[in-house]
């Protein structure tokens, strides 16, 4: 499109926990999303219709802050999958979304064997 539309775009909390959500289930190491309250200390992985419970969505003065609940797939170097994990969801929110961010941070919740 070259020409710009006059307006204002709203994209709701729930939308960008999807499209968050999505975007963390393709990154290479992550098993998977778990809730940030895991009981017991055990984290039972989401299924992907639920990954949205994996996410905490908060909107701040400067943007959006995220915040990720993963399980990390067993041998793989954990710094560098959580920083392509931001690097994927910031990309994700700031090219198609087109929301500033705040903060992307990750929680790293279980390290499991991918089956």
């Amino acid at each position: 499109m070259a020409e710009t539309i006059p307006g204002k775009l709203h994209v709701a909390n729930d939308v960008l926990a999807d499209m968050v959500g999505h975007a963390a289930m393709e990154c290479y190491g992550i098993v998977g999303m778990v809730a940030p309250n895991a009981a017991d200390g055990i984290a039972k992985i989401l299924p992907p219709s639920r990954l949205r419970r994996g996410i905490v969505l908060d909107t701040t003065d400067a943007g959006v802050r995220v915040d990720l609940y993963v399980v990390v797939e067993y041998g793989t170097n954990v710094k560098a999958v959580c920083q392509n994990l931001i690097d994927s969801v910031s990309f994700v929110l700031k090219e198609q979304a087109r929301v500033p961010i705040d903060a992307v941070e990750v929680h790293v919740m279980d390290v499991k064997i991918r089956k």
